[in-house]
């Protein structure tokens, strides 16, 4: 009895010299102490867990995820307008742009309704539509673009009265251009088409009158401007034009370009809303697209926006 009393003495002396052996303070104070030290070694334990990773900023995931835009395009200006105009805007934005050209008018559609493609930029709204009914394809239209108009040229004759009896015209084979052409050249007084038709659906069976006698040769659009080595006159679409080297000021005569035949950026119906085609439209509309547009797309006519 008399050796415990001696450490219980021992024991009070320190923790009376500690500060914490008044009656009802030392629990108190012995648990703190402890949670003390628990939080010490729990804090030491994580920061060696976490010793070789740096923490992401606020915001930002560990990972970071690569954008990527494929965009479809015609060879010639409107390839051109995208990659220098639309794709140093939407690198700045983080993506990773990629362009494919297409020397056709089928193929563009196809590979956009399949997917491979997340726009197109080569055809106007009444192709799209018409394209997209006949075959099916759940694709539609986001925006105007500049357009280059279609023209007519000639490595023969200087001016359209020079035009004689039998000469060969060549003009786009799909329906909606070879309209346009048609149009034109009612226009010209070479032909004329049936009443009460309707111009943008006007094929070769609406001539009603052959006034000059010319010879019409559908062609597809990429070889109307080879076809300048034989043909009298040849109905050439803007991109194609100058994609061969031709200028839109060498044209005898260029379209008044009806709104409904500007071409367009395209997009899969479904992706209409999405993030991507946005950040395509702001690029478009962008003070940097029109500086670029007035600069290198001289003659192209412009959609209301950049005018």
């Amino acid at each position: 009895m008399q050796g415990g009393t001696r450490r219980e003495t021992g024991v009070a002396t320190v923790l009376n010299f500690l500060g914490i052996y008044k009656k009802g303070e030392v629990q108190m104070k012995v648990k703190s102490i402890i949670l003390t030290w628990v939080f010490v070694v729990l804090a030491g334990l994580l920061a060696a867990c976490g010793g070789g990773e740096k923490a992401a900023p606020s915001g930002q995931a560990g990972t970071k995820e690569t954008k990527e835009i494929t965009i479809g395009a015609t060879a010639g200006p409107y390839s051109d307008q995208i990659k220098k105009g639309i794709q140093p805007i939407l690198e700045k934005k983080g993506y990773t742009v990629k362009i494919v050209e297409f020397n056709d008018y089928v193929q563009p559609n196809n590979a956009l309704a399949e997917g491979s493609l997340n726009a197109n930029v080569f055809q106007h709204v009444v192709y799209l539509k018409k394209f997209a009914k006949d075959h099916n394809l759940p694709i539609t239209d986001a925006l105007q673009v500049p357009t280059a108009p279609l023209g007519v040229y000639s490595n023969k004759h200087k001016s359209l009265d020079e035009v004689q009896s039998g000469a060969t015209v060549t003009l786009p084979n799909d329906p909606t251009n070879q309209a346009r052409a048609l149009v034109m050249l009612e226009q010209f007084g070479w032909i004329k088409l049936k009443a009460g038709i309707d111009p943008t659906k006007a094929s070769e069976k609406d001539v009603a009158q052959n006034v000059k006698n010319i010879q019409l040769q559908p062609l597809e659009a990429a070889q109307l401007p080879r076809s300048l080595a034989d043909a009298d006159y040849a109905f050439v679409n803007g991109n194609f034009a100058i994609a061969s080297g031709l200028k839109l000021t060498e044209a005898l005569k260029l379209e008044n370009l009806p709104e409904k035949y500007m071409n367009i950026v395209a997009v899969k119906t479904a992706d209409k809303d999405n993030q991507i085609t946005k950040d395509i439209i702001e690029a478009y509309k962008s003070p940097e697209f029109k500086a670029v547009v007035e600069k290198d797309f001289q003659g192209f006519q412009k959609p209301e926006y950049l005018k």
